[in-house]
């Protein structure tokens, strides 16, 4: 019988990982869409809770993207108006 260590995000229980830095790079990705959440929802006051929630995850996923526009390169957001690819 083998063995196998899996971690849990504290923040998204049912979802696993095999690499304690992936679930902590997810730990953090999920309270920074929180926080967005927070933000997003008192400066727009009629987004709904799911739309906020929404919104947050979307720009905690694309963090790195947005960080560039808002260092002077708003070509980067250009970036996610490509086709996913999986």
């Amino acid at each position: 019988m083998a063995v196998e260590v899996v971690y849990r995000s504290s923040r998204d229980l049912e979802r696993l990982f095999m690499d304690k830095a992936e679930a902590d790079r997810h730990d953090k990705m999920l309270e920074l869409a929180e926080l967005l959440t927070e933000v997003l929802q008192k400066a727009v006051p009629s987004l709904n809770e799911a739309q906020g929630e929404e919104l947050g995850i979307y720009m905690a996923k694309n963090r790195d993207v947005f960080a560039k526009a808002f260092k002077n390169q708003p070509d980067a957001l250009s970036e996610l108006n490509q086709p996913a690819v999986e």
